[in-house]
């Protein structure tokens, strides 16, 4: 099954300027598994060392948290879109 990723900008450096990657998987896991082994440069900023996505990293499937659904087990179709959405933190207090 083919799925959608969207990139964020401050990632596409890793994905050679694109915003949308065309990603095979069943699951979101899958999908991902595959997307950092294309472009291996994003495993670091998308899982942590434990193989866990990063607490500051968000990660949607058809614009619903995985975190609310069955995380990285959560099941994808063809032409779903899997969202990856860094937190963003700063500002003023």
């Amino acid at each position: 099954m083919s799925v959608n990723v969207r990139i964020p900008t401050p990632l596409r450096k890793f994905t050679a300027g694109e915003a949308t990657v065309t990603v095979d998987g069943e699951t979101v896991g899958e999908v991902l598994s595959n997307l950092t082994d294309d472009h291996p440069d994003l495993k670091a900023k998308i899982f942590g060392d434990n193989g866990d996505v990063r607490r500051f990293v968000n990660i949607f499937a058809n614009d619903e948290d995985i975190r609310f659904q069955e995380q990285l087990d959560t099941s994808v179709d063809d032409g779903d879109q899997v969202s990856i959405v860094p937190a963003i933190a700063g500002g003023q207090s």
